[in-house]
């Protein structure tokens, strides 16, 4: 066998395989170290004013009607606008789709350590090409970098842990993935207030800050993401939890298979394509909700956020400051019951079960849909924010119950490799539910409609969804014999994938699980805690404004 140099040495799969006494509660802080970082795509909003005057510095030097959008990726002598700058959202989460869909299965066969040590270069790397693009102010550079690459490494380091996780959590799949993905949606809670107070230090007369932001915040990622991958370790083929084995219901459920699919026919299985239609329609429903919920406050509610009775049109310009810090506040508290709804409702999978867990988010999600141009008409401000809170509990739900429902369904065996494929969902909810509410809204107001009922439609419009939502997770059944792996298909696959059955190692592991020193499990949560912790802190006292 030929000799691999040290450094890849270190990233083969064949290293990150658990040793005697390794404790699997190493595993989802190291996850959370990935998700944290990247989570900071749903934040980088917090950039966009400040670059879109970074010729100007105090106001923005618009370009002139000649210079249109390809023009704006090379001009020099005038700075992007909002919109333009919008696109590297919009590139984020097409290239997290589409690249956790294309290399899901290189995935599973070099294990996670590699693929999040190449999702680190990525989104670092791509942070640091789009601050030598805001140096020569060339918008492609930030488009590539951070788009392009950066959007490369959201998708690997999004799926790289999901198969380590189910399977060193098999008695526990819901709540092991939700702690996981919980990370993702929290990454802006510590990443904006972050990326705020580091541009407030490095802006001058000449600069807005953002360059060395952009740099520092990256050599931050860097180190935890680094720390996160070299963590990662898998079980061993074979392993279980000490004392633990399925359940005799576990083991006779037909919907928690114990066979494997392979993800090459994945595309040919109605079951996904159903789960694609599920988790498709959940995302698209919260997610343009997420996109505009702080100008449908304002426009709803008006002056009655601060006391007054007026409409938005009737306020004067210290009362439409005054709404939007509290409208801030709605988009705080809606953040939180997003990041806790991941991690609760997916825990409570793994009593419910998925198909269950699944039923209560369509069905409890259209009424509340149904409910809110009701609690709007009657000025109803608690009524409304607590649908919408439960609704964004339920998006955030979504998206950390899938994976374990497709481990349920195809098996732990190319699950990542799976997830990528089913993420091209969410790439095709992003552009759907943001386009429903932003273009029902113009068409809505075009007939003439007063702002605070423009959403009475699109929210029927959404509880529809929801609806097919229901009826595609009420078709899903049990996977047919026929898509399963034979224990010789098995077997090529797993030698594929690197993987080996040490019987002293799996008999040691099991007997001496807690033999990692405590400390060091300890010290590891508390460093993904920690900043978790400070950037809960800040957006709860967002949310007091909203309350005050």
């Amino acid at each position: 066998m030929p000799k691999t140099t040290p450094t890849f040495g270190l990233l083969a799969k064949e290293r990150t395989i658990a040793g005697p006494g390794f404790n699997r509660w190493l595993v989802p802080p190291a996850a959370l170290a990935i998700h944290l970082s990247i989570g900071m795509a749903y934040g980088f909003s917090v950039f966009w004013l400040p670059l879109s005057k970074a010729i100007g510095i105090k106001e923005s030097i618009a370009c002139g009607p000649e210079v249109g959008f390809f023009q704006e990726l090379f001009v020099t002598q005038c700075d992007w606008s909002i919109s333009t700058l919008g696109w590297m959202f919009t590139l984020f989460f097409v290239f997290l789709g589409s690249s956790a869909a294309l290399w899901g299965g290189w995935l599973d066969h070099v294990g996670p350590r590699k693929a999040a040590v190449v999702s680190t270069l990525c989104w670092c790397g791509g942070m640091l090409f789009s601050a030598l693009g805001i140096y020569v102010h060339q918008f492609w550079m930030l488009l590539l970098g951070s788009g392009v690459i950066g959007g490369i490494g959201l998708g690997l380091g999004y799926i790289s842990p999901v198969s380590t996780l189910i399977k060193w959590f098999p008695d526990r799949r819901g709540m092991a993935t939700g702690m996981a993905i919980m990370g993702f949606g929290g990454g802006a809670m510590i990443g904006s207030p972050l990326a705020a107070g580091l541009m407030k230090d490095f802006a001058s007369t000449t600069d807005v800050g953002v360059m060395p932001t952009f740099v520092v915040m990256a050599m931050i990622y860097f180190v935890f993401m680094m720390a996160g991958s070299f963590t990662y370790r898998i079980p061993a083929t074979g392993w279980t939890p000490k004392g633990w084995s399925p359940a005799p219901e576990e083991l006779t459920n037909s919907m928690i298979t114990q066979r494997h699919v392979h993800v090459s026919h994945v595309f040919k299985i109605k079951q996904f394509w159903l789960l694609w239609g599920v988790l498709c329609m959940n995302v698209s429903a919260g997610i343009g909700v997420i996109g505009m919920s702080s100008p449908m406050l304002q426009e709803v509610f008006g002056g009655q956020l601060i006391g007054v009775n007026k409409t938005l049109a009737e306020l004067d310009k210290p009362q439409l400051a005054a709404i939007a810090v509290v409208a801030a506040g709605f988009t705080a508290l809606l953040s939180l019951f997003n990041i806790g709804g991941r991690f609760i409702w997916a825990s409570l999978s793994d009593l419910l079960g998925r198909k269950k867990t699944y039923i209560v988010f369509f069905v409890l999600g259209g009424l509340l849909y149904i409910s809110v141009p009701g609690s709007a008409l009657a000025g109803n401000k608690v009524l409304f924010v607590g649908a919408f809170c439960l609704i964004l509990s339920m998006y955030g739900g979504g998206f950390s119950t899938a994976p374990a429902y497709l481990a349920d369904l195809f098996g732990t065996q190319m699950v990542g490799a799976i997830h990528g494929r089913l993420l091209t969902a969410w790439a095709t909810a992003g552009i759907l539910g943001p386009v429903i509410v932003n273009y029902m809204r113009e068409y809505q107001l075009s007939l003439g409609l007063p702002r605070e009922q423009v959403y009475n439609q699109t929210m029927l419009i959404l509880a529809g969804l929801l609806i097919i939502g229901l009826l595609c997770n009420l078709l899903i059944h049990p996977v047919a014999d026929r898509w399963f792996m034979t224990d010789d298909e098995l077997a090529e696959e797993k030698r594929i994938a690197h993987e080996k059955t040490n019987q002293t190692t799996l008999s040691s592991t099991k007997n001496s699980e807690q033999s990692t020193p405590l400390i060091i499990v300890i010290l590891a949560w508390v460093v993904v805690i920690a900043p978790l912790s400070w950037g809960i802190y800040n957006t709860v006292i967002n949310v007091s404004k909203f309350f005050t």
